[in-house]
């Protein structure tokens, strides 16, 4: 008997894209129908059937609609009122930084400048780049003008992360954010001899994330592979370097130059790069706790064929982890300590994923599926730990692969057949 599965439809993003060919490096957005049944469910999905995949699909759709039609002025107001509290802390922290030859000043400025910095990446730049605030029609505000605090132009950033990981979270293939083209994260991406050195990467990229990610955007395997044109490839290239321009002459050029003139400008200058550093380490785990700790899942592209918008819910519920904390907590991780709720819905307002919290776990619970959370120093040990188990191949190939780069044809291995 033939099974017939739902393929998605894939959604051009504008016209002019619409006679482009999706990939698996740069696929399109897809459509998802509301019945029927991928080839295999996740593990902790088997148990559910099509009917209740459905249902489930229906009640995250409600929560969404509810939260959407409750938007108003107290979530106007909420988001302006951080953006002032940031830009405020940012030319407080700046501002001091020119009297940093006093060491009280310098610690006093680079603490306020790396919450300003931390803040308007994670909790403002991060939801508006989501089109969160989209809504209040603020052109100040809006997901089309924003231009972050990051080295990465926004929009080459919108592209990999909106379009790219949101649509395929953890699709091993597909989400390049699993290891980000350089880590190996997952048991079943194929080990390198390279991955050996993942741990000095990984420690590497921390303090420098916003260039790890930067060089990311670029999309270079994808240009590799001819998937992305070399006149793609230049512009993606001038506007990163104009990115990169203003960011150094902001922090670099102009806060040192004027508090040289209060002689302080060489401790304005490590102030700044401190801060930086301290906001790029800060998004990393954060970023790592959401995606790599032990209890998340990873999918391959068979499971996904004929996927529904239910069984699309599930895998960011499957793909995501949360962190445990305080309302502090929660602010300074740009709530993205609710990945899980910001995963199934990356356009609601950030400030209500805690009541969405609460719903999606008992939802979760009544259908019998995961719901990965646990406080931050265990979430980023935990993604550590894998970081280091993965830098080593499979435990039962370690003695062929290390050093040799591929692994040796078995010995009961058939004979290669001859060239005709």
């Amino acid at each position: 008997m033939t099974t017939t599965v739902n393929r998605p439809t894939i959604q051009a993003d504008s016209p002019s894209q619409a006679s482009d060919t999706t990939t698996a490096i740069r696929p399109k957005k897809p459509i998802l129908a509301t019945t029927g049944h991928p080839v295999a469910r996740p593990r902790a999905a088997a148990h559910l059937s099509d009917a209740q995949v459905e249902q489930l699909g229906q009640e995250l759709d409600a929560i969404r609609d509810r939260i959407i039609a409750s938007r108003g002025a107290a979530d106007a107001a909420y988001i302006r009122r951080v953006i002032k509290v940031q830009r405020t802390l940012e030319i407080a922290g700046r501002a001091t930084l020119m009297l940093s030859k006093k060491k009280t000043a310098f610690v006093a400025g680079t603490a306020m400048l790396s919450v300003a910095k931390i803040l308007e990446n994670m909790e403002i730049g991060h939801n508006v780049l989501h089109g969160q605030w989209d809504w209040m029609r603020d052109p100040d505000i809006h997901s089309t003008t924003w231009e972050w605090d990051f080295v990465t132009p926004a929009a080459a950033w919108k592209h990999t992360h909106n379009d790219l990981h949101h649509t395929w979270t953890n699709v091993l293939g597909k989400d390049k954010d699993v290891g980000y083209s350089t880590l190996r994260m997952a048991d079943d991406q194929p080990w390198q001899p390279y991955n050996i050195f993942n741990p000095a990467i990984n420690l590497v990229l921390a303090p420098f994330f916003e260039w790890g990610i930067a060089a990311y955007d670029l999309e270079l395997e994808a240009w590799q592979q001819g998937e992305k044109s070399t006149d793609e490839l230049k512009v993606s290239l001038k506007a990163l370097g104009r990115k990169v321009v203003t960011q150094f002459t902001k922090d670099y050029v102009a806060t040192p130059a004027a508090a040289a003139v209060f002689g302080s400008g060489k401790q304005a200058l490590i102030g700044t790069f401190t801060a930086n550093a301290i906001r790029n380490v800060w998004a990393h785990s954060v970023i790592f706790c959401g995606h790599f700790p032990d209890g998340v899942d990873t999918f391959s592209e068979e499971e996904i064929e004929g996927e529904t918008r239910g069984d699309w819910y599930i895998r960011q519920m499957l793909g995501s982890a949360n962190i445990s904390g305080s309302k502090a907590l929660h602010l300074m991780t740009g709530n993205l300590s609710h990945q899980i709720e910001h995963h199934c819905f990356p356009d609601l307002p950030s400030n209500r994923y805690h009541e969405v919290a609460v719903e999606l776990r008992e939802i979760c619970e009544r259908y019998g599926l995961p719901y990965t959370t646990g406080p931050m120093h265990r979430q980023v040990g935990q993604a550590w730990a894998k970081v280091f188990r993965l830098a080593l191949p499979p435990k039962g190939e370690r003695g062929r692969l290390i050093g040799r780069g591929t692994p040796k044809a078995p010995v009961n291995a058939a004979p290669p057949i001859p060239a005709s």
